[in-house]
C-alpha cells in the first residue's frame, strides 16, 4: 500500500498538468471539433463490424459481378476490383490504422522511456552511451529507416509496426532525458538519495513518473505521423498485405484503376487526410498550450 501511495503522489504533478492541458484545449473551437472527430474515429474502429454494411467484404468475401462500381445507394463508396464494398473496407481500415499507430507509439515509448530515464537519472558513462546511440538513430530520416528495417524483416503489418517503433524511440529518449536531468536535482529526489533509496527505485518511482506529461503529449502528436508512415509502408508493399483493408494498401491497389475508378483511391485518401489532420491539429493545440509564450488562460 505504501509503494502504491508513493507512486500516486509521484504522478500527481503529471496528472494535474494533463488535466490543465485538456481543459485549455477544450476552450478552442477547432481543437474541440478535432477531439470530437477523434472520438468518432475511435467509435468507428470499435463498432466497425456493426456499422459496416458488408462486414464480410473487409477480408474474405468477394463479389466479382459488382467489380469497380461507382458510388451508389447500395455501395456508398463504390467497389474495388473484386466487387468488395469500399465503405466497409475503409471502416475496418480505421480500426487497423488506429490500432497499429497506438501499438507503434506504445512500443516506441516502451523502448525510449526507460532509456531516457536511465540516461538522465544516472548521467556519466551511461548517459553518454545511450545518447550517442540515440544520435546514431536520429541521423537517419525516420521514414527511410523504417523502409530499410521493413525491407530487412520482410513485408507484414507486424514488421512495419516494429520498424516504426525502432525508428521513433530516440525522440522519446531525448525528451525524457532532458526532463530527467532537471528532475534529478529537485529536493524530493535529493531527499530520496539522502535516506538511502536505491538508485533504480529513484529513477523509476520518482524521476520517470514526473516526465510522463510531455511524453504523453508528444505521443498524441505523433499518432498522425505514424498513421501516415504505416500507410506509406503499405503503399510501397512493405506493410499490410492483401486482403487486409489498410488505407495505404487500398490506395496502392487502386493505382491500376485510377483513370477508370476515381473513387477507389479517393475515399481511402480522404480517410488518411482527415485522420492525420485532426491528430496534427490536436498536436499543434497541445504544443501551444504547453508553450508559456503562446498559452492563453
Amino acid at each position: 500500500m505504501t509503494q502504491n501511495s508513493n507512486l500516486l503522489r509521484a504522478i500527481q504533478p503529471a496528472v494535474r498538468e494533463l488535466k490543465v492541458t485538456f481543459y485549455l484545449l477544450n476552450r478552442n473551437l477547432l481543437q474541440r471539433i478535432s477531439m470530437v472527430i477523434i472520438l468518432l474515429l475511435i467509435l468507428i474502429a470499435i463498432f466497425a463490424p456493426v456499422i459496416a454494411p458488408y462486414p464480410g467484404h473487409a477480408i474474405s468475401d468477394t463479389n466479382p459481378k459488382d467489380k469497380l462500381l461507382p458510388p451508389s445507394r447500395q455501395y456508398l463508396f463504390g467497389t474495388d476490383e473484386l466487387g468488395r464494398d469500399l465503405f466497409s473496407r475503409i471502416l475496418y481500415g480505421t480500426r487497423i490504422s488506429l490500432r497499429t499507430a497506438l501499438l507503434a507509439v506504445g512500443l516506441a515509448l516502451l523502448i525510449g522511456a526507460p532509456l531516457g530515464a536511465i540516461a538522465g537519472g544516472l548521467g556519466g558513462i551511461a548517459d553518454e552511451i545511450i545518447m550517442r546511440l540515440t544520435d546514431i538513430f536520429l541521423s537517419f530520416p525516420p521514414l527511410l529507416l523504417a523502409i530499410a528495417i521493413s525491407s530487412f524483416l520482410g513485408p507484414s503489418l507486424e514488421n512495419a509496426i516494429l520498424a516504426i517503433a525502432i525508428s521513433w524511440w530516440p525522440w522519446y529518449t531525448r525528451i525524457i532525458r532532458g526532463q530527467a536531468v532537471s528532475i534529478r536535482e529537485r529536493q524530493f529526489v535529493r531527499a530520496a538519495r539522502a535516506i538511502g533509496t536505491p538508485l533504480p527505485k529513484i529513477i523509476f518511482s520518482h524521476i520517470l513518473p514526473n516526465t510522463l506529461a510531455p511524453v504523453i503529449v508528444q505521443a498524441s502528436m505523433d499518432i498522425g505521423g505514424v498513421i501516415l508512415t504505416i500507410a506509406s509502408l503499405s503503399f510501397l508493399g512493405l506493410g499490410a498485405q492483401p486482403p487486409i483493408p489498410e488505407w495505404g494498401l487500398l490506395i496502392s491497389s487502386s493505382r491500376t484503376y485510377f483513370l477508370n475508378a476515381w473513387w477507389y483511391s479517393t475515399f481511402p485518401g480522404i480517410a488518411i487526410f482527415i485522420t492525420v489532420m485532426v491528430f496534427n491539429l490536436i498536436g499543434d493545440g497541445i504544443r501551444e498550450v504547453l508553450d508559456p509564450r503562446t498559452r492563453k488562460f
